[in-house]
């Protein structure tokens, strides 16, 4: 399944660039998304949970970033788990960050999914709608912290 998304927020691309890289500022804004632990240089772990249909779950998630051109590209991989290994999720996922002028930067992201198990059953459009309402919640909560002063 591709996830692809774009979106604006107030802020210069380096200010951007360096909120996504940090993970206590990033989790927040990732719908459902707590107890992130980073393992090592650009590698963390973390609970995500989701609900699709009537199922509520959550995932124990790894995320590796694979590739970084700061302050514009970042590639990552994330590999995640439901509990009992009842789905299984893998992410090949890109950033790219492009100056819109020095007080507003453009979003672009890409990721292709893959998930299996009990979650993988529901079908393509489901799957799509949900993964596009949680990337809209996404953009709305990171607007929303990178643009309050003080942040």
């Amino acid at each position: 399944m591709k996830i692809e998304e774009t979106f604006s927020v107030n802020a210069p691309v380096d200010r951007v660039w360096e909120f996504m890289m940090d993970p206590d500022r990033m989790a927040p804004c990732v719908p459902g998304c707590s107890d992130v632990e980073v393992l090592g240089e650009n590698k963390y772990r973390a609970n995500v949970k989701v609900a699709v249909g009537p199922i509520k779950t959550s995932f124990k998630v790894s995320v590796e970033l694979t590739e970084q051109n700061a302050p514009t590209y970042a590639a990552s991989v994330t590999r995640g788990e439901e509990g009992g290994k009842a789905s299984m999720l893998t992410a090949n996922s890109e950033l790219r960050l492009t100056s819109v002028n020095s007080d507003e930067t453009e979003v672009y992201y890409l990721s292709e999914v893959s998930l299996v198990g009990r979650l993988g059953k529901f079908g393509l459009g489901m799957m799509k709608k949900k993964a596009k309402a949680i990337g809209e919640e996404f953009a709305e909560s990171f607007r929303i912290q990178i643009e309050t002063p003080g942040q």
